[in-house]
Order: structure tokens, then sequence, then C-alpha cells
């Protein structure tokens, strides 16, 4: 009977044992970030040269070790390489990422009618090809920002900052803002010129 006891003792201590391990293991998954994908379309557009991370944080308005963090989890999810002259991104995997995965990883985020910057169709490039509606515009809350519309959330809240010293990065911030929020011909027209921009 004690032997028995003894048994059945080690079997619930083992699958506690097993419980605790699994607990770890899931911890250990790595989830991308928005601030990642901000991240990840600057290192795109600096195409196959490596950008140092005091750099990179400077044109982000970032600090060092955020960038360093999100490289390190573009890197887990192999959406980045990192080499002795800093991190390059895999085009094809973020490419893929951007254009099929994104809208569902970061989907819009609104709020209320504040002043901020265009972005998604009220923004170039897609403000010339699309009609306005009648409607409030999409803005990213800026303080700065000239125009009034409906607040759409920026994957990070240095966008603006960063869009406005860096006309293509502010573009494909603006094409993938139009996947997360826009209607379906924003999309159709986003994907299209998305692909061109990460090619």
């Amino acid at each position: 009977m004690r032997a028995q006891s003894g048994s059945i003792f080690a079997i619930r201590y083992s699958r506690i044992a097993n419980i605790g391990a699994m607990k770890r293991i899931v911890n250990r998954q790595v989830t991308l970030k928005p601030q990642d994908l901000f991240v990840a379309l600057k290192l795109a557009l600096a195409g196959q040269k490596p950008a140092p991370y005091a750099e990179l944080a400077a044109a982000l308005g970032m600090s060092a070790s955020e960038v360093h963090a999100s490289v390190g989890r573009l890197k887990s999810a192999r959406l980045a390489v990192v080499g002795d002259d800093g991190p390059m991104v895999v085009k094809a995997a973020l490419k893929e990422f951007v254009l099929h995965g994104a809208r569902y990883a970061f989907p819009a985020t609104l709020g209320s009618a504040t002043r901020g910057m265009p972005t998604g169709y009220a923004a170039a490039p897609l403000s010339a090809m699309l009609s306005q509606p009648d409607e409030l515009p999409p803005v990213w809350p800026d303080p700065q920002g000239t125009r009034r519309g409906v607040a759409f959330y920026p994957l990070y809240p240095t966008a603006p900052q960063a869009a406005r010293n860096d006309n293509k990065l502010y573009e494909c911030l603006v094409l993938l803002d139009a996947l997360r929020g826009g209607a379906a011909r924003e999309r159709q027209i986003a994907l299209k010129l998305l692909d061109e921009r990460l090619t």
C-alpha cells in the first residue's frame, strides 16, 4: 500500500514538473511588437547596408536599447539578421509578413477627432489616387499636425517625428496603415505599392 501511494505521489509530482516546464517554454515564445515592424521598415529602406543601432535609434526617436530589443525579436522571427556592422532585414520574409500578416497582427486602433498628421488614404501616395470621402480623414495624433481628423494610432508614438525626417518611411507607414485599417480599394492599391517598395 505504501509503495502504491509513493508511485501515485511520483506521478503527480512528475505531472506538476511537466506543467512547470511547459509554462517556461510558453513564456519564451517570441511575440513581435508594433515597434518591431516600425524598425523593420526603416531597415528595409536602408537596402543591403547594415544600420548601426545608434543611427536607427536617432532616426526613429527610440532609445538604442529599444531598437536592440526590436532587432532581437525580428531576428528570432527570421525577419532580420545581425552582422558585425549591424542589423539588416530579410526582405523576402518581411515583404511576406507586411503584405499578408501585419494587418492581422497589428490591426488599426482608432480614436476620437484630433489634430494630427494624415495617414492612409489621406496622405501621399494614396491621396493622389483615391477620392477623398466626405468624412474626417485618418490622422496620427500629433501636436505639430496640420490637419483635423480621426485618430489612427501609429505603430509607435514617434512615427510622426520619424516620418517628417524620412519621406520614404512616411509613405511605407501610410501604405501599411491603409492595409491595417482601410477599405477594400485602399488595401488593394496599398498592397501593390508596398510590394514595389519592399522588392
